[in-house]
């Protein structure tokens, strides 16, 4: 059944149809054609139903498809090496959200195919608005790309393979780009650009969840370690899925972050890898990351490692400056920075009443500020001043641990001037990333 060509495939596909049409289940269907499905790539699945909106089947029944397209691609592109992965593993969840993405980019592209031969203003509306409804939705997407290039990316890297992730970061990145541009597409009635864009769009995101799924995702399990995945599901939970985690996944191992990372690929790893991984990553050989991050001496500020001089210099560097006054509210730091200065301090009012350090008519608000921070009142308090011609922004900020226990305020104070005096030259200097 193999042999089939497009045409003798699109037959079969519009059986199906009929046969969904009247009934019958998916999986009543993916038994009855299973041989035949096994013949029919994710790839050529578009191809057919661009076909099928050509000859004029109701898009309805074409959209039917988008579930026997991701079960079939979840039995093509799921190969045998990922069959144990546990529900509710990060690596579960990532090929749930493609399931989840490709039914979404699938429709995308049946109802982009149909604008393109629509000619009636109401149904072409109507499709703009079924198109608006799936963009809006697969927005989402930078979600599941964010889990990929930042917590997945650097356990590549840490083992020398580095030219798999920036390609692929690239395709996503094109995708951003897309879905940004069509968004303000969608307000013309440039119907055939539309049309174009959308499908674009979807054959991006069906192309890139192939990569993910038939060459990345087998090769991250071949590669990563149980505590690494425990370390990418901590972050992953921050970021938060686009499906529902309905099993939690418990660890037995502790996290493992990619700087504790020795990277060396095993001989046994890289039998096991896809092949597609050892072309494009492993040809010329791979030198693993060998740097060491934590130096003696340098400080773990619980997001990073930084000595003391580097964090002397980063306060200076800082295009604002700050003031700390602990739980006793006495002034214990303060920045000094490089550019605008805000209010004049000096090293005499190092373990001063933070209170004594403002004028007597402020001293009331002072107080009152740091109560409310110490009572779990507010979290913060934002007020504005003026020093001579220049606009000054201050929030006093609650610093707590852990726990909760009030360890003292951190004064900011910013200048704003150029952005309130002129927020039209600060918007004209605005980079969308």
């Amino acid at each position: 059944m193999s042999t089939l060509n497009l045409i003798e495939k699109k037959e079969v596909i519009k059986k199906i149809l009929r046969e969904l049409h009247s009934g019958v289940s998916l999986e009543v269907l993916k038994e009855r054609f299973q041989e035949v499905l096994k013949g029919i790539s994710p790839m050529e699945i578009p191809l057919i139903e661009q076909e099928l909106v050509r000859e004029g089947v109701p898009i309805q029944e074409i959209i039917k498809l988008c579930d026997l397209h991701v079960a079939l691609f979840r039995d093509f592109l799921v190969s045998r090496e990922l069959e144990d992965v546990p529900r509710g593993h990060p690596l579960n969840l990532l090929l749930m959200e493609n399931e989840y993405l490709l039914k979404k980019a699938e429709a995308l592209n049946i109802y982009a195919l149909s604008l393109s031969r629509a000619t009636d203003e109401d149904e072409k509306k109507n499709l703009i608005n079924h198109i608006r409804d799936l963009i809006n939705d697969l927005r989402k997407i930078r979600a599941h790309y964010r889990k990929i290039q930042m917590l997945i990316f650097p356990y590549m890297e840490k083992r020398g393979i580095s030219a798999v992730p920036r390609v692929l970061w690239a395709r996503e990145d094109e995708i951003i780009v897309k879905l940004r541009g069509i968004v303000k597409l969608l307000e013309s009635n440039d119907y055939i650009e539309i049309s174009k864009k959308a499908s674009e769009i979807a054959n991006g995101i069906s192309e890139i969840i192939f990569r993910e799924n038939k060459i990345l995702f087998p090769a991250l399990w071949v590669l990563l370690s149980e505590g690494e995945w425990a370390a990418i599901n901590d972050e992953a939970n921050k970021i938060g899925w686009l499906v529902n985690m309905d099993v939690k996944w418990t660890p037995m191992e502790k996290p493992i972050m990619p700087y504790e990372v020795k990277g060396v690929i095993s001989e046994e790893m890289l039998e096991k890898l896809p092949q597609e991984m050892k072309i494009m990553a492993l040809t010329g050989g791979v030198k693993p990351d060998e740097y060491e991050l934590i130096r003696p001496g340098d400080l773990d500020l619980k997001t990073g490692f930084i000595n003391l001089d580097e964090l002397k210099s980063l306060f200076q560097s800082l295009p604002l400056e700050v003031t700390f006054a602990d739980a006793n509210d006495r002034v214990r730091f303060f920045s000094e920075g490089k550019f605008h200065k805000g209010f004049v301090r000096s090293k005499t009012i190092l373990g001063r009443r933070i209170e004594y350090c403002h004028p007597p008519r402020l001293e009331a608000f002072i107080k009152k500020v740091l109560n409310e921070l110490k009572s779990g009142t507010k979290d913060y308090e934002v007020f504005w001043t003026k020093m001579g011609d220049r606009i000054i922004r201050v929030m006093v900020v609650a610093l707590r641990n852990d726990e909760g226990k009030y360890l003292g305020a951190l004064e900011i104070v910013e200048d704003l001037t150029e952005v309130i005096e002129n927020p039209e030259e600060a918007k004209r200097k605005i980079l969308v990333v």
